[in-house]
């Protein structure tokens, strides 16, 4: 028997990755909802890929996302859809806060049609600027203050919700920052690289001393699926990224140095918000239980994305 799987916000980077792994088990059969608004039809399989099917719908209009949960009556769903991209969410707040809605309508759905499980892609945002580095799902205060960080905190709240009422299981990865190819150019690593290797200007925001880490997707992809294969993470929040902090500006370094730039780095006035100085996840149950192995090095993830060549895929 095939266990249906729906994975909104499909035809997005991260869904996108999730589904192909997800179609490499002959037993599933992957349906993928996106409305195409920041997603792109053409990081997903071809329609005539065996066990899958798209279909273009927003989640969050309530009778358009409800005809295909009812249709399907899906055993597990992740909730994948949101806008993304700091600048893009900045601009649009109202949009952004739009999401919650499509939240509670894969809730309520869910808990109808008989969901067994629900995954949602949370966000390092959630934390804001940190009160302690690494920064713990079970002891670091959520601190959220922009819209997309808000809308991803009630998110959470929506699934601990549901379970505490309804017993609809639930699983909350955290995503810190993922890269790798076929990333949208509203993100530091694939904008960086573009630049790069068209020996443009890279700017960057401030004095570049804010850190991060990065999450080669591959990594992500298998401890996402290692949680639902493995029922791992059930009624819990992980952190799913790198624990390498590195300055944005060493960053462009490299980055210029592995492409043989001559791209110059700019420095231009820092964001009004979203930019948080430091973000540097806890991710040992990442490593420990979900993958079982060491992550990819940065090093290696851009080299893996060079040589692949993929980027943007028309958006």
């Amino acid at each position: 028997m095939k266990t249906y799987i729906l994975v909104t916000g499909g035809a997005g980077f991260i869904g996108s990755y999730l589904v192909e792994r997800l179609l490499k088990n002959e037993n599933y059969y992957v349906v993928v909802a996106d409305n195409l608004s920041t997603g792109v039809r053409e990081k997903m399989p071809p329609s005539s890929t065996p066990q899958f099917k798209f279909i273009n719908c927003d989640v969050n209009d309530y009778q358009s996302i409800a005809s295909v949960m009812q249709a399907y009556r899906f055993d597990y769903v992740f909730h994948y859809a949101a806008m993304v991209g700091v600048q893009r969410t900045q601009q649009h707040p109202l949009q952004v806060l739009e999401d919650i809605t499509g939240i509670s309508n894969i809730c309520k759905l869910s808990r109808v049609t008989g969901v067994k499980r629900l995954f949602f892609s949370s966000s390092s945002e959630v934390y804001g600027e940190p009160f302690e580095i690494p920064q713990r799902v079970d002891t670091t205060p959520l601190n959220s203050r922009v819209p997309y960080a808000v809308v991803k905190n009630v998110g959470e709240s929506f699934l601990r919700s549901y379970y505490q009422e309804y017993g609809l299981e639930y699983s909350i990865f955290r995503f810190f920052n993922t890269y790798g190819p076929r990333q949208s150019l509203d993100f530091v690593m694939s904008k960086f690289i573009i630049k790069a290797m068209k020996n443009e200007d890279i700017t960057i925001y401030g004095d570049g001393t804010q850190t991060r880490t990065f999450c080669y997707i591959d990594d992500n992809v298998e401890a996402c699926v290692n949680a639902f294969e493995n029922n791992l993470l059930i009624n819990g929040v992980a952190n799913i990224g790198g624990d390498k902090e590195i300055m944005i500006k060493d960053l462009a370094d490299i980055i210029v140095k592995k492409t043989n730039s001559s791209s110059k780095i700019i420095n231009v006035p820092p964001l009004k918000d979203g930019d948080m100085k430091r973000r540097c996840p806890d991710n040992d149950f990442m490593k420990t239980k979900l993958l079982g192995r060491p992550l990819t090095t940065l090093e290696e993830g851009i080299d893996k994305m060079l040589a692949e060549g993929l980027f943007d895929m028309k958006r």
